[in-house]
């Protein structure tokens, strides 16, 4: 079955304080608020959608932030590196950015023939922007400090940190379309067969790696994307048919969601683009208010006294 996975959908994160996590990823950063909701499971808590101009899948960065959460530590079996997609000559932009509002980050390095600057954010999620080799021509959200020259595009890499990479690459390359392209030592470049943004999965085997704690700055599930809910389905099939336990069709609103564990440890999620984020709002104003699923609407004024305040 071909041209069923389109790389990487959405990366969901989890943070401490929501004020934090927002000035970081829209002023710090210049990413978009997509979407201000609330955790489906967990309506006291926000949900936010971070991306670029129009929410495309491949550019969605969400967090669960929950206020004096423990701090995570990274480990075996979970995605332990996020890499965003920037224009070529613009690390060095970045690095005087990074330096002169004190986020952490270190040099800026080399790998696969990409130039990169790794980061973390406020909460200790390793992140890192990358001059990527693809072409990409994603309209990025640009701000009066980010200009679109700079911007961020959307996902290039997410990373996944296993004590045996071979389980997890069968279920990259047998069941999500993506292929070995090439190798480093310790770490296996797999890239998505039908697209070119937001393709990558590199997979670092350590076999002693400790195992991680899933809390604050720490990431909580990688998504990929799949054009509708038929297709959706049609991968699920797959998925069952390979022995892997996955959960019924989930509504999460924006898109249609199914979810497995896959053998190393680290949850995915299989997502749709329909019907996307502008469902319940307009373009312009994607963001702005504060979105509910129809079940919690009864409901809205006590959520909304439960949250906390948000400075936009």
């Amino acid at each position: 079955m071909n041209n069923n996975i389109h790389g990487l959908h959405h990366i969901t994160a989890i943070a401490g304080n929501p004020q934090r996590n927002y000035d970081f990823y829209a002023k710090t950063l210049g990413l978009r608020l997509v979407k201000k909701t609330v955790n489906f499971d967990d309506p006291q808590t926000y949900h936010f959608y971070f991306g670029n101009t129009e929410g495309t899948p491949g550019t969605i960065l969400t967090f669960f932030p929950w206020p004096g959460t423990r701090h995570g530590k990274t480990g075996g079996g979970m995605a332990t590196e996020i890499g965003f997609s920037v224009p070529e000559g613009s690390l060095e932009y970045w690095k005087q950015r990074f330096e002169t509002l004190s986020v952490s980050h270190a040099s800026v390095a080399e790998s696969f023939g990409e130039r990169f600057i790794s980061f973390t954010d406020p909460d200790g999620l390793n992140l890192k922007l990358v001059e990527s080799k693809q072409k990409d021509n994603r309209k990025p959200w640009s701000t009066a400090d980010v200009i679109e020259d700079n911007a961020i595009r959307g996902f290039q890499s997410v990373t996944l940190t296993l004590k045996k990479a071979s389980p997890t690459a069968g279920v990259l390359t047998g069941l999500l379309d993506y292929e070995l392209v090439v190798q480093q030592e310790n770490v296996y470049r797999y890239q998505s067969k039908n697209t070119d943004t937001a393709a990558i999965v590199d997979l670092i085997e350590i076999p002693d790696a400790p195992n991680g704690i899933v809390a604050g700055g720490t990431n909580h599930h990688v998504a990929f994307r799949v054009k509708d809910e038929k297709t959706l389905m049609a991968v699920r099939q797959k998925i069952v048919d390979a022995g892997l336990h996955i959960t019924e069709k989930v509504d999460r609103k924006y898109f249609y969601s199914l979810y497995f564990r896959e053998p190393g440890g680290v949850l995915f999620e299989i997502a749709t683009d329909n019907p996307g984020f502008a469902i319940d709002e307009n373009a312009a104003t994607l963001g702005h208010s504060l979105k509910l699923p129809d079940q919690y609407e009864p409901y809205r004024k006590t959520i909304e006294n439960s949250l906390p305040a948000l400075a936009m």
